[in-house]
């Protein structure tokens, strides 16, 4: 028997088409890391948030900073709870900027630090989540828009200052409390004095707006904004922040709970959700059958022998004798089934096949049972074996 040498073909992709492939989620790696160091960029500069009194932003406060330092008001800014209460002082002005941002130990550590003091506190855009902590007493009604709103009350820096840009949070007081109501909206002020012992006293400002630089220039914001925050010769400007060790002390029955996903704002899960599924409908997209599979011409000519060749080697790689000697027996006992005068469809059953093959070759020195329908081959050498025993049969069987 002769060997007839084959070329083997590389399936491997080449360097070419390995990029083709991959330029696609190169160029959106790109992508996501140069917006990620333009962004962190932008965030190193001297840029501040909003209600920052070193910002220079359009929401940012260092306008109205600057001109209670000219005034001779001491700045302090405070970044931290610890800072805060301990800059407060008895001549001092502490303003929160969110108050609803500090948790349950946070605001209880800062009423103290109110109760104890005869200074100011103001409070910007203090809501139910701080409220009941730090204003006792006083509820937050449905937010209103900021508008240019007449005082309506008799609060000497109101007066004096007349109409400002106010809104937000709307308050309203328990019968009975003493309290300065002005700038209201619907019958509820957006801004509200509560006097406290001695001279303290704690206003709350529905919403920061004559605090920004781009509204400290409009109406009487510059008027109200300094007569409130430079009452006294010190203000504390307390900023706070997620990332002050403070806010990891509360236990959980304070209602608070911990952990990454507590610190991802709610926008940022939801387009998360959003992606997924879009992902998840893409997937269906792509995966959708238009209709039946149809048959395509192949471009080339493929040669039986080829075909049959590749498909042996597949089953030689995967020792898949079993799977080799019945495709073997099945083609054998296909064949001679008609020369033997046995049907078709019948010519896989032993009681139909073997007797009629008796009867054509009586005298045959072949094992015809185990050939045609015997167990699978134990070793290639035994399948090369019963492959020739096959091809003899046959031959015999159209000899005879």
């Amino acid at each position: 028997m002769s060997r007839t040498a084959t070329s083997t073909t590389s399936t491997a992709l080449s360097a070419r088409q390995l990029w083709t492939r991959a330029r696609g989620a190169a160029l959106v790696l790109a992508l996501v890391l140069v917006g990620g160091l333009a962004l962190a960029t932008l965030r190193s500069s001297d840029a501040h948030g909003a209600l920052d009194p070193r910002s220079a932003d359009p929401n940012g406060s260092r306008a109205v900073a600057e001109l209670l330092k000219a005034r001779s008001v001491d700045l302090t800014v405070a970044t931290t709870l610890d800072a805060a209460t301990a800059a407060t002082g008895p001549d001092a002005t502490l303003l929160v900027t969110t108050p609803d941002l500090l948790t349950r130990s946070q605001q209880a550590t800062l009423h103290r630090a109110m109760a104890d003091s005869t200074g100011r506190t103001v409070l910007i855009g203090a809501g139910r989540p701080s409220l009941d902590t730090l204003a006792p007493g006083v509820t937050s009604s449905l937010s209103t828009p900021v508008e240019n709103r007449a005082p309506s009350c008799t609060l000497a820096a109101a007066v004096r200052a007349g109409s400002a840009d106010l809104g937000g949070e709307r308050y309203r007081t328990a019968p009975g409390t003493a309290a300065d109501s002005c700038y209201p909206s619907d019958g509820l002020p957006t801004l509200l004095r509560l006097p406290g012992p001695g001279t303290a006293d704690t206003v709350l400002l529905g919403s920061p707006d004559i605090l920004l630089n781009q509204h400290l220039d409009q109406q009487g914001n510059a008027s109200l904004a300094l007569q409130l925050l430079g009452s006294r010769p010190h203000l504390v400007w307390y900023l706070p922040s997620l990332t002050d060790a403070s806010a990891t002390a509360d236990s959980p029955e304070d209602g608070t709970t911990g952990g990454f996903l507590s610190l991802v704002p709610s926008g940022w899960l939801w387009g998360a959700l959003q992606l997924a599924l879009a992902a998840v409908l893409a997937a269906v997209w792509r995966a959708r059958r238009l209709g039946p599979l149809v048959t395509e011409r192949l471009p080339v000519a493929l040669r039986a022998s080829e075909a049959t060749e590749g498909r042996a080697r597949l089953y030689r790689k995967a020792n898949a004798r079993d799977r080799a000697s019945s495709v073997l027996r099945t083609a054998t006992r296909t064949r001679i089934a008609p020369l033997l005068g046995v049907p078709v469809q019948d010519a896989h059953s032993a009681d139909r096949l073997l007797p009629a093959l008796s009867a054509r070759l009586p005298g045959t020195t072949a094992d015809p049972p185990h050939l045609l329908f015997g167990p699978a081959p134990a070793d290639d050498a035994a399948l090369i074996r019963l492959a020739d025993q096959l091809d003899a049969l046959e031959r015999e069987v159209r000899t005879s």
